[in-house]
């Protein structure tokens, strides 16, 4: 419950940012901040399913669609630093983008959080943060 009354505080502050934003003109067509907006939508619907249903492997790629929301934040931002490197007087602009960019990426963790409450809850395996500890391992047998 907390989580979904945390992604409810995210959208409000999503919602605030939009109407100031409005308010001016596009600085571009924001295709990554939208498929971030659709991915993070997705991922919360199929969370509460996933713990409705104790569906655990749609639960699972809840988790492994946080990774892809998390890099587009990323590119996102660096985007962005490069919209106020050009313009200064673009900062307005961009700061509210980047936050709008934070919330979607916060409501991708909390639904993530829900996704690991439903493997939990349906098998009994606490597996927060372990995706983390998999790529790390990943990562450090590729080198």
């Amino acid at each position: 419950v907390s989580d979904l009354e945390r992604i409810g505080d995210e959208a409000e502050n999503i919602a605030e940012r939009s109407i100031l934003l409005a308010q001016e003109p596009p600085l571009k067509p924001y295709v990554n901040l939208t498929l971030m907006a659709n991915t993070v939508k997705t991922m919360i619907e199929d969370a509460v399913i996933s713990f409705f249903h104790r569906d655990v492997e749609l639960a699972k790629k809840v988790i492994e669609r946080d990774d892809m929301v998390d890099e587009l934040y990323h590119q996102l931002e660096r985007e962005l630093i490069t919209y106020v490197m050009e313009d200064p007087r673009n900062i307005k602009r961009v700061i509210s983008l980047s936050f709008v960019a934070r919330h979607f990426e916060r409501m991708a963790d909390h639904a993530e959080n829900i996704a690991e409450m439903a493997i939990y809850w349906s098998e009994g395996e606490l597996i927060k943060h372990q995706h983390i500890v998999e790529r790390k391992a990943k990562e450090e047998k590729a080198e």
